[in-house]
């Protein structure tokens, strides 16, 4: 057991010795479903704080197509992890985890409910079983050559190299999957083999959100003509006004990338937003991959189906 684990667990036995509530909360599923206004009623409702699951909503000035809570429900309830980076800089797994913990960990010390939300998989995962995340250093020669190497060759070598990690990421991702190479590379070890896990000590209850998908996708297009409509291509305009290049793992993530090369003249809006309509469902599709209605870990709840008094019930039942 590692010595922050050791930490973590004997700061939580003293804050749990002063408190009744020490549950954290998590609130999955795909985009667009409505995860941030349930969250939002939920953290209202029980006096909670959320923290955020989303490797996008982190970045400064990357607001409309991230779909990031508005200034106006961040003031409501308190968020964390949003907008902690630029976006030229980077988060790691293991940065991100640690802030994460930490987070909660200084929420619980307020008598506060934490709530964990969010559809990056990976993030919810290393906070929820609590990955033990190789720590191996930017490499950044060696990602440079990678770099060159045309996206599916990459995921091919990382498929052969492992097959599991591999299962986790989309086959465009390339730069989740140049990390996946980097630490196989410099530890001679597959990266699912070195991510042992170590739960948090503290319970856990989450919640999964879901629609049928002829829904969620009439609710994608809606958003995303939403964002058109919130002034998402000036958006676009001005991240690339303040030197912030399109091959940037940021400004290469959903909406960005579509836009960009609407700005860059290479393809038409309306064939940019119809683009970006289509990939949406391909991520909401890899997002399944990562939430599944049958895991017996989730209680999920069809929001078509489901009212939002039956979730605050279920909520309610579950705090200690």
């Amino acid at each position: 057991m590692s010595e922050n684990l050791k930490l973590r667990i004997a700061n939580w036995e003293f804050q749990n010795s002063q408190s009744a509530i020490r549950k954290l909360f998590v609130i999955v599923g795909p985009t667009a479903v409505g995860k941030t206004d349930i969250a939002l009623q939920l953290a209202h409702a029980f006096d909670g704080e959320i923290v955020s699951a989303d490797s996008r909503t982190m970045y400064r000035g990357m607001d409309i197509a991230t779909a990031k809570p508005t200034r106006e429900e961040q003031a409501r309830v308190p968020h964390h992890l949003i907008d902690v980076v630029e976006p030229d800089e980077e988060l790691t797994l293991a940065e991100y985890q640690t802030r994460a913990y930490a987070a909660i960990d200084e929420i619980f010390a307020r008598g506060k409910i934490p709530f964990l939300v969010g559809g990056t998989g990976l993030y919810v995962r290393a906070v929820v079983e609590g990955y033990t995340i190789p720590r191996v250093p930017p490499n950044m020669t060696r990602r440079a050559e990678l770099e060159q190497i045309p996206a599916p060759e990459l995921y091919a070598r990382l498929r052969t190299l492992d097959p599991e990690i591999a299962q986790t990421m989309l086959p465009n991702n390339t730069r989740r999957i140049i990390r996946a190479l980097e630490v196989i590379e410099a530890t001679g070890e597959k990266m699912s083999a070195l991510q042992t896990r170590h739960p948090p000590p503290y319970p856990i209850t989450q919640l999964g959100l879901s629609l049928p998908r002829p829904l969620l996708y009439a609710r994608v297009d809606a958003r995303i003509d939403k964002m058109l409509e919130n002034g998402l291509v000036d958006e676009v305009r001005g991240l690339v006004a303040r030197g912030y290049a399109f091959d940037l793992p940021s400004m290469t993530s959903l909406g960005y990338r579509e836009i960009g090369a609407y700005v860059r003249g290479e393809i038409s809006l309306e064939q940019a937003v119809t683009l970006l309509k289509s990939n949406t469902r391909k991520f909401i599709r890899h997002q399944a991959n990562w939430f599944r209605p049958g895991d017996s870990r989730i209680h999920w709840f069809d929001l078509s189906v489901s009212s939002y008094d039956a979730i605050q019930k279920f909520v309610a039942s579950e705090i200690p």
